[in-house]
């Protein structure tokens, strides 16, 4: 699963916006936009603090095959 898939999920599972998305991580709602349209990839200091979050929320990257 694309971090661009994650975060949409993400954010579904916390029932919020793009723009409360960008407030908890201190970013612009652009850039939130551009990570979910999978424009740009969160920097390795922000894939760290939405890990943190995948793991609050139970999101699981989901595998093909097997």
């Amino acid at each position: 699963m694309t971090y661009a898939k994650k975060i949409k999920k993400l954010r579904d599972a916390m029932l919020i916006s793009q723009g409360e998305l960008s407030d908890i991580l201190n970013v612009s709602i652009v850039t939130v936009n551009r990570w979910e349209k999978d424009k740009f990839e969160p920097t390795i200091k922000m894939k760290r603090k939405l890990n943190e979050l995948f793991l609050k929320y139970n999101i699981i990257e989901e595998r093909e095959g097997n």
